[in-house]
């Protein structure tokens, strides 16, 4: 068996030009465990059945493998068995009527808002690139937007009146966000006192500006989170998204409903957003379990 597997990472090396070595490094070591259980337990892995490859699974779920780990080694030993069957080797390839696993679904991270608070208070300084920055956490926070819809705001979408931005998301669809009275406040000393200084003269129509008074780019939002995060001494991992996440999960917590939710996210589907259902669910849980005086034995 480790001949044929050898064979085809040669195939996939040169044949069909794989050149990302950590691709055919993880199909190897898949094939190679495949092999090493195959020998294990006396089976021919020409000739296998269904039952060989649940037990193999099995095995794999001994080792306390994720489904997206399960998924990858189904994904090498499809193609694996896929080069026998091209080669004349075997005549059907089994592994095409496996399914793999579902993905599980991992709940989003959110921030409480006491830690929103503290990367607010990071970014309470009158320089320029403070004043900008209090503007993107704020705008992050009020609207849910996601950071591509962020950097592509024009001045001409936003309406200071109304307290209205429209943006464009996923599927080039149109929707309006909406922010409020600090958000406003943040926008307007923006504009005034920080936007003119980063523009040097030039005409840009983008909200926000780099140092360079160019439009800001996704990374560049990443990198000043990630300053943001630092300073305000916050530990746990966060990106730009999580902002997104802790708007959906505050206003659910608060008594929005799912499908008004749904629409100030730009979310084609309602399922996508019932995972922060999920979230408000853990948290009142999380309440109950540590107010009701029955809900735990007695210490």
């Amino acid at each position: 068996m480790n001949k044929n597997i050898n064979d085809f990472l040669n195939y996939l090396a040169l044949e069909r030009n794989y050149q990302e070595n950590t691709t055919i490094k993880n199909y190897e070591l898949d094939l190679l465990q495949f092999a090493e259980f195959i020998q294990n337990n006396n089976l021919n892995y020409l000739k296998l059945q269904k039952d060989d490859i649940r037990n193999y699974l099995k095995y794999l779920d001994t080792l306390h493998y994720k489904n997206a780990s399960v998924s990858r080694h189904l994904s090498a030993l499809r193609s694996f068995y896929a080069y026998l069957v091209n080669q004349n080797i075997i005549p059907d390839n089994i592994f095409k009527t496996i399914s793999s696993p579902k993905k599980e679904k991992k709940l989003p991270n959110f921030l409480q808002y006491s830690e929103i608070e503290k990367m607010l208070d990071v970014c309470q300084k009158d320089d320029v690139l403070s004043i900008r920055n209090l503007l993107i956490i704020e705008t992050l926070y009020d609207t849910g937007l996601r950071v591509s819809e962020l950097v592509n705001i024009k001045l001409a979408d936003i309406d200071e009146k109304r307290k209205e931005i429209r943006v464009i998301g996923k599927g080039n669809k149109q929707r309006v966000v909406y922010f409020g009275d600090y958000e406003s406040e943040s926008l307007e000393k923006y504009l005034a006192l920080s936007r003119p200084v980063l523009l040097k003269d030039k005409h840009n129509d983008y909200l926000f500006l780099n140092h360079l008074g160019n439009k800001l780019t996704d990374r560049g939002v990443r990198l000043i989170i990630d300053n943001i995060i630092t300073a305000a001494a916050i530990k746990h991992k966060i990106s730009p998204h999580t902002l997104r996440h802790t708007f959906a999960t505050h206003l659910l917590n608060e008594g929005a409903d799912l499908k008004s939710v749904q629409e100030l996210l730009g979310h084609a589907s309602l399922s996508t957003t019932q995972i922060y259902t999920h979230v408000s669910n853990e948290r009142l849980r999380s309440v109950y379990l540590n107010a009701h005086p029955r809900s735990k034995e007695e210490k």
